[in-house]
């Protein structure tokens, strides 16, 4: 049959709905009007798929599944039909039971009597995949949709978004069109989940550590290079992420540890070097200073602590994307980024590099080449994790991977900059 059908999961459209607009998905945040909302459904659905609708099926919860004012307002509206699941309280919380299973009994019937030859599921929940992947085996085209969501996070299966022949996004604009937030109701200013990657494990502050050159490739072995702890605790760093603790790399064999480049940097600013011997100490010949290895496209390069530049004026992605761009961010990352290392590195500083408001801070990231900046690098490496990048040993990302993702961004600062670079030998 040449129709289409919407199956709506009411959970997931208002809450998400709520989050949007309220800053929570508590559902009596929101005023909304539902002959609105079934009107944009059946004229979206319509024109994307090319069909006409034969119905809209809204899903939803209820105590001893007795409909509500608003499920009685739905049902006798033309081409709705309204399935309730129950609504229990389990330790303060409301909790759908059986609506999953009832969509998911609703789609398979559907494709599998040919009723339609689109469907469109309104929902992020990734039980419904199944459903999906058998209504998809008869025939029928799936389209899903998606609700913008709220303060970067992410609202939808992957797996469900993976499955799907066609996916769209009710944004902003589309959702204001039916429901509003309550008068006196907002989000929370400067509501925030933190700092991109601020939530990953400590397997990645591996993955921020430089060490140190081997002790038989230095011609002078550096003083002591690391505070006392008491000095720099272990603890959260500037921009959000949670620092290595000093030597926190273990040993090499001599009693050296292996401090980040953060640690070493501000070593060198704070802390007057030890002599490293009794002539170095009385001033016979220079105490030597310690030296920094940054892992670039190039290779190592090598860095005195005193030639070390200052970063402190360049901001991090996080600090310069703001909750809408998060969300479209996280979109990008799901359906458009393949994951290849270059263009990880590519992707993210073509959004660095879009959103400084200075023109000048582009010149300054560039003059730092071949080295990212410390505290970018560390966000740009979180970043790539999420692509899976993580080799299985050990937790890191592959040092391969990483001169690949690292030239990926220089490959886009050098094109926004219109920098000429010598290929990497």
């Amino acid at each position: 049959m040449d129709r289409c059908v919407v199956l709506v999961d009411a959970g997931y459209l208002l809450g998400a709905a709520a989050s949007l607009l309220a800053g929570e998905p508590s559902r009596s945040r929101i005023v909304v009007d539902h002959a609105a909302v079934v009107a944009g459904l059946r004229e979206r659905a319509e024109r994307e798929t090319g069909q006409p609708l034969l119905r809209i099926y809204w899903f939803d919860g209820a105590p001893d599944r007795v409909p509500q004012p608003e499920h009685r307002r739905l049902r006798v509206m033309p081409r709705v039909t309204v399935r309730l699941g129950a609504l229990t309280r389990t330790d303060g919380r409301w909790a759908q039971k059986g609506v999953d299973a009832a969509m998911h009994a609703e789609l398979s019937e559907l494709a599998r009597n040919r009723a339609c030859s689109d469907i469109v599921l309104v929902t992020g929940d990734g039980d419904l995949l199944p459903g999906m992947m058998s209504a998809k085996e008869h025939g029928v085209a799936v389209h899903l949709w998606a609700v913008q969501a709220a303060d970067g996070d992410y609202n939808q299966s992957e797996d469900l978004v993976a499955e799907a022949d066609e996916r769209r996004v009710l944004d902003r604009e589309w959702i204001t069109a039916a429901i509003h937030a309550r008068d006196g109701v907002c989000p929370p200013a400067g509501s925030s989940h933190g700092a991109l990657g601020a939530d990953i494990g400590p397997e990645i502050a591996a993955i921020l550590s430089a060490p140190l050159p081997d002790r038989a490739a230095s011609p002078a072995p550096p003083a002591e290079p690391h505070p006392a702890p008491s000095e720099h605790p272990s603890g959260p760093a500037d921009d959000g992420t949670q620092a290595a603790p000093a030597g926190g790399g273990g040993s090499n064999g001599t009693g050296k540890g292996v401090p980040t480049p953060k640690d070493l940097a501000g070593f060198g600013k704070h802390h007057a070097p030890a002599p490293a011997s009794p002539a170095a100490a009385s001033g016979s010949q220079p105490a030597p200073s310690a030296t920094l290895r940054w892992s670039s496209d190039k290779g190592w390069t090598d860095r005195g602590a005193a030639d070390v530049p200052d970063t402190s004026g360049l901001p991090t992605l996080a600090q310069l994307t703001t909750a809408e761009q998060r969300w479209a961010d996280r979109e990008a990352d799901i359906t458009a980024v393949s994951g290849d290392p270059y263009e990880v590195g590519q992707v993210f500083a073509r959004r660095w590099t879009a959103r400084i408001s200075e023109a000048g801070q582009l010149q300054q990231l560039s003059a730092h080449y071949p080295r990212v900046p410390h505290r970018i690098d560390g966000e740009l490496l979180r970043y790539a994790a999420r692509f899976g990048l993580l080799a299985h040993k050990d937790d890191q990302i592959d040092e391969h991977d990483r001169y690949a993702i690292r030239a990926g961004f220089w490959r886009e600062v050098d094109t926004r900059t219109g920098t000429p670079r010598a290929p990497a030998g």
